[in-house]
């Protein structure tokens, strides 16, 4: 009997444990929308994304990352990063526009459930440099921290003038269409840091984390626009910078972001 059994199971258990964190967040963030605290609601995709971001690097890291693992993650990342933006911009701002309100919100769900489909029968394709279209986490965290940062600026009727429903309505159908459109986005799956650099790559880190703990909000907003708008333009050169077509001539630390498929 293998007595590594137990503790093997353990950890083949602990990613999918994660990833049942992010979907119970989701659902968190489903309810607060229908009870009107949209504040928590956009919290919750949030933190939903925190979760998104560990369950397929540990999976990696232990060794344990299997089709069931990738399959359900996309199931999560439906609700978290679907669902719950969908009926979060829609019952907070979208609501008063009538069908333009609710097919923009459907229409956001519909290419995040084509966006993940398409990733997961590309998923055998490790290595790449790039995303085709805009992930779905990302853009259900933008539409989070658009919620938010409204809310931030303007306390007491923040979503009530039309111009803010115009440009909710306008940002939705826009992410939509990034998500499916052929738009190339950065993979941090294969940014590397030489060694001689890796004390200056934490100092900046660090930076951005004091920045991120003072001004939570902005940061959060100005970081999703940047990678919404401006990567798809310079993400080719910032990962060449990083020495990303060198990595089998360095000694080098490996970032990576989203679950792969491994043999096992």
């Amino acid at each position: 009997m293998d007595s590594d059994g137990p503790s093997r199971r353990a950890v083949y258990l602990l990613p999918n444990m994660i990833t049942t964190l992010a979907l119970f967040t989701g659902f968190v963030s489903v309810v607060a929308s229908i009870d009107g605290l949209y504040q928590r609601a956009a919290v919750a995709i949030i933190v939903a994304g925190v979760f998104d971001a560990l369950d397929g690097r540990i999976a990696r890291l232990t060794k344990t990352s299997s089709l069931f693992g990738v399959q359900y993650d996309s199931l999560s990342d439906i609700t978290a990063f679907g669902v719950a933006p969908a009926l979060l911009v829609f019952t907070a701002v979208l609501h008063p526009l009538g069908r333009f309100g609710w097919l923009g919100a459907f229409l956001f769900l519909a290419c995040g459930a084509l966006r993940l489909a398409r990733f997961n029968v590309q998923a055998q394709r490790v290595g790449e440099k790039h995303f085709t279209g805009l992930p779905i986490p990302a853009a259900g965290g933008m539409v989070a921290v658009s919620i938010l940062l409204v809310m931030e600026l303007v306390p007491n009727g923040g979503f009530e003038p039309q111009a803010v429903k115009m440009a909710f309505i306008a940002g939705v159908y826009a992410l939509s269409f990034l998500m499916v459109s052929m738009v190339p986005y950065p993979s941090f799956k294969q940014i590397v840091i030489p060694r001689r650099k890796a004390f200056q790559a934490l100092a900046f880190v660090t930076v951005l984390l004091v920045i991120m703990a003072n001004y939570p909000v902005y940061f959060l907003f100005g970081f999703g626009f940047f990678y919404i708008v401006i990567s798809p333009i310079i993400g080719a050169w910032i990962l060449k910078k990083l020495g990303v077509l060198d990595t089998e001539k360095m000694e080098t630390f490996t970032i990576e972001d989203e679950d792969i498929l491994e043999d096992n």
